[in-house]
């Protein structure tokens, strides 16, 4: 048996850990360039540490899905400033791009330079520069993964930055900044990271420390995921979604993905679909179509047994099977008001465009078989 196991240099969690930022920035570099949201009120505590550092500080604001063209504007931004460290504080969107601009500034040229499938595909020689990830949102995991989604909206997809050399050098997860997210978006992410701790454990590249994290992650959203979406100040339920979050993006960096973000990812190339809202709104049909076609034409497959496995993880019950797995999630996906893929323009006229893009994804490399078109085309159908 042989894998690889790589994340953050160091990773900070807890309720109050944010109060640990300050101190973490002023020992990497002098000059900040803060990536977030437009949530102000969010991040005044952050800016009050570093204030009270003398930092000078660099505002880029994030306000959808990162681009090529942002991450090129903040690259820009970062060097104009002298900037030496930067901070991603907001949802996977935002880390994401504060990890791509931190790649460019130490790497040189452009994203489309480093970009897979559109661009050149250099690959990142050097250590990004000091990068902070602070997640504000329990779903994507970006905090600890290993590369950058950029849309390319001339293109229509969306494409990866990637390599271990990307890793923040710290992760600060608090959960206490994911309280005052709202329903809908709770429902996506955590959707999201439920899916991010279900397709490793299935996957092909599957391994005992990444079926360990996923494992813990299953059982802690299955209690967890509706709770913090009846209550959002219910802090041992955002907690729990904070840490499964975790868990996902540590496992999906080192292990593989599914066809749930194998689709999801030219969906959100292709059209103004959040990524979570999109695999939430697929995983429930990947699984009963995974676990058919694996019924069909590869019952020696792991991911056989290990569909069951999850079925008793979500469900609590010794005796649940793959189906039962599925169903669960069919009724959590209504329960949390999910929606449908034609809520953001898909037409059946776009399947044969989504499942020949979907096929080349490397996300779709993980799935636990391959999956033909028509297979692919009937997971597309069913979410619409």
């Amino acid at each position: 048996m042989r894998f690889e196991f790589a994340t953050a240099t160091r990773i900070v969690f807890g309720t109050g850990a944010i109060s640990q930022a300050g101190a973490a920035v002023a020992d990497l570099g002098q000059r900040v360039l803060l990536i977030t949201t437009d949530s102000a009120e969010l991040a005044l505590p952050l800016r009050a540490q570093l204030e009270a550092r003398h930092l000078p500080v660099t505002t880029l604001t994030v306000t959808g899905e990162p681009t090529v063209d942002l991450v090129a504007h903040g690259v820009q931004l970062a060097r104009d400033a002298a900037c030496d460290v930067l901070i991603g504080f907001g949802g996977g969107s935002v880390l994401d791009t504060g990890k791509a601009i931190a790649a460019l500034l130490t790497n040189g040229g452009q994203p489309l330079d480093y970009l897979e499938v559109i661009g050149g595909g250099k690959p990142i020689t050097q250590r990004s520069a000091p990068c902070i990830a602070i997640p504000t949102t329990a779903g994507t995991g970006a905090e600890v993964t290993r590369n950058a989604v950029l849309a390319a909206p001339a293109h229509r997809v969306k494409v990866s930055l990637r390599s271990p050399l990307m890793l923040p050098c710290l992760a600060i997860v608090d959960p206490e900044l994911t309280y005052s997210v709202p329903p809908h978006v709770t429902a996506s992410t955590g959707l999201d990271a439920l899916t991010q701790v279900i397709e490793p454990y299935v996957s092909r590249g599957a391994n005992p420390l990444t079926d360990a994290l996923c494992r813990e992650g299953m059982q802690r959203a299955a209690r967890s995921l509706r709770r913090a979406y009846d209550c959002g100040s219910d802090a041992a339920a955002r907690e729990d979604m904070s840490l499964v979050s975790l868990f996902g993006g540590l496992a999906l960096a080192n292990a593989k993905l599914g066809a749930a973000h194998g689709l999801a990812g030219p969906l959100g190339g292709m059209f103004p679909a959040p990524h979570g809202a999109t695999c939430a709104a697929l995983l429930p049909y990947v699984m009963d179509v995974n676990v058919r076609a694996l019924t069909q034409r590869d019952r020696d497959n792991p991911a056989c047994q290990r569909y069951a496995e999850v079925a008793r993880f979500l469900t609590g019950s010794p005796q649940a099977q793959a189906a039962d797995g599925v169903q669960w999630v069919q009724d959590l996906c209504r329960d949390l008001a999910v929606p449908p893929l034609r809520t953001y323009g898909l037409t059946e006229a776009d399947f044969a465009t989504v499942t020949e893009n979907a096929a080349r994804a490397s996300s779709m490399q993980g799935n636990p078989l391959r999956l033909e078109p028509e297979e692919l085309t009937e997971i597309l159908q069913r979410a619409l």
